[in-house]
């Protein structure tokens, strides 16, 4: 988003919460609460998969990673356009390569999605919604986290993460 000169940056309240809770739960572990690279998965070395687009995050980090997950908050729009459906076909997309990964190479790697603001999801783009629903019936997303449930559910996500990751380095 392009500022003019003295425009504050607009806050993620959702990313804050969500980065807060899992480092939290994940004690002393690293992890790429901003990713700046695409995600890799390798075999002793060798990329076997990168995916095609940048998350949101990464634990413990963007090559080889246990977890991504992707964050949808749209508190700042006034209107509600492309960038709810882009949202929505750019988690299919990474659903699907995981999908294509795990089939392929045996390699899992859970994806989370995201969401909240009520209006923009439920009064606006309840289609977009809907898609949402079918993405995690079909595989493409793991968890999908609305609003308070990050509350309720990611510490223990996140804690699940730390297990998997100290048995992965035994």
């Amino acid at each position: 988003m392009n500022k003019q000169k003295g425009e504050k940056k607009k806050v993620s309240f959702l990313t804050a919460i969500v980065n807060m809770l899992i480092e939290e739960n994940i004690g002393d572990m690293s992890c790429n609460y901003d990713p700046r690279i695409l995600t890799t998965v390798t075999d002793n070395g060798v990329p076997l998969r990168t995916l095609a687009r940048r998350v949101d995050g990464a634990f413990p980090d963007v090559v080889n990673p246990i977890a991504i997950w992707e964050i949808k908050e749209y508190y700042h729009t006034k209107t509600f356009g492309s960038r709810v459906a882009d949202g929505v076909y750019e988690t299919m997309l990474d659903g699907m390569e995981l999908e294509e990964l795990k089939e392929t190479e045996g390699v899992s790697v859970q994806h989370l999605l995201i969401l909240d603001d009520h209006y923009t999801w439920w009064d606006c783009g309840r289609s977009y919604l809907c898609r949402v629903i079918d993405m995690l019936h079909m595989g493409y997303v793991d968890e999908v986290l609305f609003g308070y449930e990050v509350i309720e559910r990611l510490p223990a996500v996140a804690r699940s993460w730390g297990e998997t990751y100290r048995k992965r380095i035994k």
